[in-house]
């Protein structure tokens, strides 16, 4: 029994750049996720400088979550549009649900950009 399809070795430079590619085009079609890459790399750079590890891995983890949320909500949008290129409620329950995820990713990373830039800011 032959394949019909075969398995390429994993290469992880491609999967690298495949992720870099996704990223950039994000940022560049949607200006809500430039900008809150933006807003966090300075208070990264801070808990960096100070070395505060606990508030620098907390505000990594929050800005990856809020990516995270962005980018899912960004390629359900566009899945979204080709399926169906016409207005169907069905299709904007969807939206707004995937929305609703990222709107809850956004201020739980706000919050603590907040509260750890506060308490960075007020350490120097």
């Amino acid at each position: 029994m032959s394949r019909k399809y075969s398995t390429p070795g994993y290469d992880p430079v491609k999967k690298i750049k495949v992720v870099l590619k996704g990223l950039n085009s994000a940022v560049i079609t949607d200006f809500s996720v430039a900008y809150k890459l933006v807003l966090s790399i300075p208070i990264l750079i801070i808990a960096c400088v100070l070395y505060r590890w606990v508030d620098l891995s907390i505000i990594l983890l929050a800005t990856g979550m809020m990516l995270f949320a962005e980018l899912f909500n960004s390629a359900i949008e566009i899945l979204c549009d080709f399926v169906e290129p016409q207005q169907n409620p069905q299709i904007g329950t969807i939206k707004d649900i995937a929305a609703a995820a990222a709107g809850v990713a956004i201020f739980v990373w706000a919050a603590i950009l907040i509260i750890e830039g506060v308490q960075l800011l007020a350490t120097r």
